[in-house]
């Protein structure tokens, strides 16, 4: 009974508000824009579905990378224009708006159905998420050699054959979130005296898995792979332990021009349909109710979540990772 009173209550300043009063709101707005760095065919195909069902609201995006989205918000920001009602991106800058004013509160009626760990209470929610795992060539590594954990890449068989993403530092902050920060740091180093090759770009590594230009790629997305996999590629992925990952998470912007539409979006993205839309092969969502169809997508995956505050950390951590891995 609380749970139906809370889903049908109106509260404009903060909670969610009935979907009919909500729905008449948005109508009179009649737009919304939507900044994302999520993949430009995943983002079309969630606004297509959006504007199937409220076709009376046309989504203007604006896609780019999570650095220059980072950035792009903050200026906007802080000369006070608002363009943005919805924004999208990786937890750290998430995070970062969060601390800086640019999210507006908001609990979405799915609110209770989202863990503690992926969500910043009130102002973002994980709309899904992405592991990161070791990828490995199928005809290079008969699953009989494979490594069985993380300390197992650390012999000498590996020694100049591994791939790394070498410009990102969300995979090494979450591997010293798993690992704890003295352990974390002398694997990394013993990692390095392995000369794993870095490069930028998940995509761009998972086809160099696939030319045999390393047998592993030692930190990729789950979705990467998977993608490239459903190809035909000979390439696989293996978990060696418990992997970080790292969320991608929504939220509405302060003073956003359509805030209403804005809700809206947000109320779709996060309920169920909106969910199982998000839930594409290798990339897995957080929504309590649907936990049973993602642990089938996740071969009993240990998930870690990436804790979204040590953003505040990212740049002294990216640089001890160029200090070890080069780069």
């Amino acid at each position: 009974m609380f749970l139906l009173l809370w889903l049908t209550m109106v509260a404009p300043s903060g909670q969610a508000a009935t979907n009919d009063a909500l729905i008449d709101a948005a109508k009179r707005e009649g737009e919304l824009v939507y900044y994302a760095s999520m993949n430009l065919a995943e983002a079309n195909g969630i606004i297509g579905e959006f504007e199937k069902r409220y076709p009376f609201i046309k989504v203007k995006l604006h896609r780019t990378g999570s650095e220059k989205l980072l950035t792009r918000v903050l200026t906007e920001f802080r000369a006070k224009k608002v363009f943005a009602d919805i924004i999208q991106t990786v937890e750290f800058s998430m995070h970062i708006f969060n601390r800086s004013g640019v999210l507006a509160r908001y609990l979405p009626q799915p609110n209770a159905l989202y863990a503690k760990e992926f969500k910043e209470e009130g102002f973002w929610t994980t709309v899904y998420y992405n592991a990161y795992v070791s990828a490995y060539n199928t005809r290079l590594v008969p699953r009989s050699q494979l490594a069985k954990s993380y300390d197992d890449l650390l012999d000498s068989k590996w020694k100049g054959k591994l791939l790394m993403e070498g410009t990102k530092a969300d995979w090494f902050v979450g591997m010293l979130q798993i690992l704890g920060q003295e352990r974390g740091m002398k694997f990394m180093r013993e990692l390095a005296k392995q000369q794993p090759s870095p490069r930028e770009g998940h995509e761009l590594l998972a086809q160099l898995v696939v030319a045999g230009e390393g047998v592993y790629d030692i930190n990729i997305p789950v979705s990467s792979v998977e993608r490239i996999k459903e190809r035909g590629a000979p390439i696989d992925w293996t978990a060696l332990g418990p992997v970080p990952a790292i969320m991608v998470g929504a939220g509405i912007a302060t003073g956003a021009p359509h805030p209403n539409a804005a809700k809206l979006f947000l109320e779709f993205v996060l309920s169920r349909e909106g969910q199982r839309l998000m839930q594409t092969p290798g990339r897995h969502i957080a929504r309590g109710d649907l936990v049973n169809e993602a642990a089938a997508m996740l071969k009993d995956l240990k998930i870690v979540p990436v804790n979204p505050a040590l953003a505040e950390k990212l740049d002294e951590y990216a640089k001890q990772m160029r200090g070890i891995f080069g780069g």
